[in-house]
């Protein structure tokens, strides 16, 4: 593939990206190159494992002049189970009978200078003790394997849709759901609705509920407070079974600063994993920054991808915070689209390196994995080959979509938006390089925010949704939900929603916490209000459901959309995407009745019918279908309803 034109000025920049990459492999990989996957096997290595006499346990702790194992197993004796140094950082306890699964254990560490209480850093499970903050490691390894039963199983060839959810949240009742919860009771919604991959929030173990699972501790942990290893395990096989494809939300790009349960200062150093000085902490997030030039991070921050795949079989990863990664300054105030900003001394190439050698280990374990990038700056080459220079990831998060919605409904009456600007925020990506597109995201769910309906219909929302009422303010929040999120959808090359917002859930998202009492009262999915047919946010649901069955029925997501007529008077956009015409009237008062003048692939003489209307009476409107329009001499005479919008197929061409 050669370099695009919009990179050619940068082309030396590209070439010391290329270098630094190659210079890492070899590196870590040695001058004849092993594969990335047989270095990431740190969780096979270290932590605890059976051998034929007994048990091994190792751990990396540089900085410590002596280490102890206690716990269960030994009654808690802080002295008894002394780890032998080996050598690099590395020490190892090897004990003779049975290993103890289900053992609590601690790690005591001698730094010369204090005694610290640690966690293993290769802990498979952390349980938090009974009303207490505090955590301890299990020992966590069954005696009979997890009868996986997904080995044909494949993502879905075709529109790449993600129902991203929170595992805790995802249930009625007011307390942290299960992953079994999840799996008997979510996972048969999202199929319903048509949803090929779900994106898990908050896996990784965090102390903190209300992080929302971004300040992670154990990285090799799936979060006990939703139950055991075993029972995500199952989550993600029962999803494989019902053709859903499972991404874990990924965070590499900073680690909790808690001290005992997590990594910051394991050994008593500040320089383990991360930055000395300021370089080391985030500014905005209060969270520890990792060094991605020291090859025992890479090995650490490398095995736990291939674990999560091997181990879990996800499908793929959600990379977040990509933009604080990728430069010195995080991002922060950065107004992007200088490529200068993008190859300058503020790039932060060892993390770089780090995401080629992520995406590339990624694909050597499954060459069929979906790797997502969040990432704000739209770095080039973010989405393209490593043997094109890029990055390697295959979709970039559209995460300007959202901030815009936000922007045009806060700042512009509904008669002064932009349909010029509306289509440049939908359309504009680089050449070769996919967007997952989304119009609100779980961050405007968290309380002092809104979700985009909430925002419309306020408190509105409380008295009017039932399907009887004949409230203004709903009429409007509910079609401008459908027309915002129909239009999001087929102009993306993927599609993501936050769980709940198919059907406008209302309210925010609060975490309990002090400040309201420990409520669980908005950490919960209230999924009773889609199923009740007398509200209307089962209209909501059931449009949601129609416009994903039509996006992979026509492989929608396959061809960027073109532009046929933008007209700010009226307010309407008319565009083609694969062999469907699509029309959206946005004026909140008058009909439109544009005539279209057809490209020429599509301007034989026919009708054009209606296939998918958001007005449709399922879909809580009153539309009456039109007439299928006819074409002649490549024109296109349309009608369409004020505030509503339709895909129209060419139904028949005339003898």
């Amino acid at each position: 593939m050669d370099i695009d034109p919009w990179m050619r000025p940068y082309e030396s920049d590209l070439e010391l990206r290329r270098r630094q990459y190659r210079r890492v492999r070899i590196r870590l990989l040695g001058a004849e190159e092993k594969s990335l996957s047989e270095y990431a096997n740190g969780y096979l290595y270290f932590g605890f494992h059976r051998e034929a006499e007994g048990w091994v346990f190792r751990e990396w702790a540089p900085g410590a002049r002596a280490i102890f194992l206690f716990g269960d197993f030994n009654d808690w004796n802080r002295q008894s189970h002394p780890l032998t140094y080996s050598g690099h950082g590395v020490w190892e306890l090897r004990v003779p009978g049975p290993l103890p699964h289900g053992s609590k254990v601690r790690l005591l560490l001698n730094t010369g200078r204090e005694l610290l209480e640690r966690l293993p850093l290769y802990s498979r499970r952390v349980v938090q003790q009974a009303d207490s903050p505090t955590f301890d490691a299990q020992i966590w390894q069954p005696e009979t394997a997890f009868p996986w039963t997904d080995a044909d199983f494949h993502p879905a060839d075709g529109p790449l849709l993600i129902y991203e959810a929170h595992v805790g949240m995802a249930g009625e009742e007011p307390r942290v759901a299960t992953y079994t919860e999840f799996t008997e009771r979510v996972l048969p919604r999202i199929r319903r609705l048509g949803y090929n991959a779900l994106q898990l929030m908050a896996v990784a173990e965090h102390p903190y509920y209300a992080s929302f699972g971004y300040q992670v501790t154990n990285f090799f942990a799936p979060s006990s407070r939703f139950g055991r290893p075993e029972d995500l395990k199952n989550l993600i096989n029962t999803a494989h079974s019902q053709g859903i494809a499972v991404l874990l939300d990924l965070v590499h790009s900073h680690a909790a600063t808690n001290e005992v349960e997590g990594l910051a200062r394991f050994d008593g150093t500040v320089w383990q994993f991360c930055h000395k000085g300021p370089a080391g902490s985030h500014p905005q997030w209060g969270t520890k920054l990792f060094d991605y030039a020291k090859p025992e991070v890479l090995h650490f921050l490398l095995s736990n991808l291939k674990y999560w795949l091997a181990e879990f079989h996800f499908d793929g990863f959600r990379f977040d915070g990509v933009t604080s990664m990728l430069y010195h300054d995080h991002g922060l105030g950065c107004d992007f689209g200088d490529y200068k900003k993008y190859f300058s001394p503020n790039t932060d190439t060892d993390a770089v390196a780090y995401l080629q050698l992520a995406t590339a280990l990624c694909r050597e374990v499954n060459p069929r994995v979906i790797l997502i990038a969040e990432d704000m700056s739209g770095m080039p080459g973010m989405c393209l080959p490593i043997a094109c220079d890029g990055l390697g990831f295959d979709y970039r998060l559209g995460m300007g979509l959202p901030d815009f919605w936000i922007r045009t409904l806060e700042t512009r009456s509904d008669e002064d938006w932009e349909m010029g600007a509306l289509w440049h925020e939908q359309t504009q990506r680089r050449p070769q390089e996919k967007v997952v597109a989304y119009c609100e995201s779980h961050d405007q769910s968290l309380v002092g925010d809104k979700t985009l309906i909430f925002r419309m219909a306020d408190r509105e929302m409380y008295t009017q949704m039932d399907k009887e009422s004949q409230s203004q303010v709903i009429e409007r929040a509910v079609a401008l939900h459908k027309m915002i999120r129909f239009l999001t959808c087929v102009c993306g090359d993927a599609y993501l929603n936050f769980m709940g917002n198919e059907f406008g859930h209302p309210e925010w998202v609060d975490f309990p916490r002090p400040g309201n009492g420990g409520s669980f009262h908005y950490a919960r999915r209230q999924w009773s209000l889609a199923d009740d047919a007398h509200l209307r946010y089962h209209y909501l649901e059931n449009f949601d459901k129609a416009m994903l069955a039509l996006t992979v029925a026509e492989r929608l997501t396959e061809e960027a959309p073109q532009l046929l007529l933008l007209d700010e008077a009226a307010k309407t956009l008319t565009f083609t995407k694969k062999n469907l015409l699509f029309l959206f009237n946005f004026h909140p008062t008058a009909d439109a009745h544009p005539v279209l003048r057809l490209p020429p692939a599509l301007a034989a003489p026919g009708t054009w019918a209606e296939c998918l209307h958001t007005n449709d009476p399922a879909f809580g409107g009153r539309h009456e279908p039109y007439p299928p329009a006819t074409s002649a001499g490549g024109l296109l005479p349309l009608c369409a309803d004020r505030r509503s919008a339709a895909a129209l197929r060419m139904e028949n061409t005339p003898p």
